[in-house]
C-alpha cells in the first residue's frame, strides 16, 4: 500500500510541474509520467497487460489491467475510440485507446 501512495504522490506532484493544461485550465499528467511513477513504485512486482477487446474498422475497445507475477489482476481499465472522431484518433485509435484504458 505504501508503494501505491507513493506512486500517487509522485503523480499529483508532477501534475502540477510537468501537466499538460487542458481546455478548461486543468492539468493532465500525460501516461507515460504515470507509468515511469508506476515502475519507479512497483518494479516488475507488477505489470500492465492490455488488449484490443473490440476492432470494427470503426470503434476499438481496448482494456488494460493491472497484473502482479502470478497472473492476478490488481486492478483494470477500459477505454472506447472512435476512428476518425479526432485528428489523433484518425490515425492512432488504439494507441490513444490503450493509453487512455492505462
Amino acid at each position: 500500500m505504501k508503494e501505491l501512495i507513493n506512486a500517487m504522490s509522485e503523480v499529483n506532484n508532477l501534475n502540477r510541474s510537468h501537466g499538460v493544461t487542458q481546455r478548461g485550465g486543468k492539468k493532465y499528467t500525460e501516461v507515460f509520467v504515470r507509468v515511469e511513477a508506476f515502475r519507479k513504485a512497483f518494479g516488475t512486482d507488477l505489470g500492465i497487460d492490455t488488449s484490443i477487446v473490440v476492432d470494427d474498422g470503426q470503434r476499438v475497445v481496448v482494456q488494460a489491467k493491472v497484473i502482479d507475477k502470478t497472473g492476478a489482476i490488481i486492478g483494470s481499465g477500459i477505454a472506447e475510440e472512435i476512428r476518425g472522431s479526432s485528428n489523433v484518433n484518425r490515425t492512432s485509435a488504439i494507441e490513444n485507446g490503450e493509453t487512455s484504458a492505462i
